[in-house]
């Protein structure tokens, strides 16, 4: 059977830009503070997701991760699990994992983002390995898993009431947003629009980050936070301070996922 890879995105051939640092930190800013609130039943924007819902979760996904890239005759099974259990199977994980003790899951936690990140960066940029519906290399997989990280940890600031403080490692996240936008149309049922789009994002210390030719009618612009909260999934378009100019650019918005 044939694959896609890294499911025919056009991502980059090495990590000119530092994505694997980036990971790396997003999980310590998220560590921090996770580390400092004793309180891990506060519920998150997610229903029926606490603290500790969103932690547990994202060391199950490392750990996918990780078997993925390691003994991908194992992980078969993980995606055979998937196929089973469909829309309720990250919950059932994420309620597992949750039922540990803090202290416990708090450790799986670090140590398994902490060989997460070891295994790939030991693995050349362009290996393929397995994940959910599509090949993968740590070329996708790298910012896949710091726009996962920075996602839920937005749901533990949002849960704990602190500000969520924009940093550069915004640009990986937006990326992959602006790169996936066909996969955002098909997760609808729609078709990709053949127009050319343009996407001007201000990041947090003033840079514009662009994306598309500038002569494009279809046009996104507002600040990086944003566009990232609304790829995400985090907040509506219409809660954010983003314009759309152009039908296409509107419906992109509506639709916009980085998450199949």
């Amino acid at each position: 059977m044939a694959y896609m890879l890294n499911y025919n995105l056009a991502v980059p051939d090495v990590d000119d830009a530092g994505v694997l640092a980036a990971l790396v930190a997003e999980g310590d800013d998220l560590d921090v503070l996770v580390t400092e609130l004793h309180d891990w039943s506060l519920p998150t924007p997610a229903p029926g997701w606490t603290v500790a819902h969103q932690i547990a979760h994202l060391a199950w996904s490392d750990a996918n991760a990780l078997s993925a890239l390691r003994t991908p005759d194992t992980f078969s099974a993980e995606l055979g699990r998937a196929e089973t259990e469909g829309g309720g199977y990250a919950d059932k994980a994420a309620a597992a994992g949750a039922a540990k003790p803090r202290s416990v899951l708090l450790n799986e936690w670090r140590a398994g983002r902490a060989e997460l990140a070891a295994a790939l960066l030991d693995t050349p940029w362009d290996h393929a390995f397995p994940w959910y519906m599509s090949k993968v290399t740590p070329a996708l997989m790298v910012p896949l898993r710091l726009t996962e990280t920075w996602a839920h940890g937005q749901d533990v600031f949002d849960a704990v009431g602190v500000a969520h403080r924009p940093t550069d490692r915004l640009q990986h996240v937006a990326s992959l947003g602006v790169l996936g936008r066909a996969l955002s149309f098909a997760a609808v049922g729609l078709p990709e629009p053949a127009t050319p789009f343009r996407v001007e994002l201000t990041a947090s210390d003033g840079q514009t980050w662009v994306w598309g030719p500038e002569a494009a009618a279809q046009r996104v612009q507002g600040s990086a936070m944003d566009f990232c909260l609304c790829a995400t999934r985090r907040r509506p378009w219409s809660e954010t301070d983003l314009t759309a100019t152009g039908e296409d650019a509107q419906k992109w918005l509506e639709v916009a996922r980085i998450f199949l």
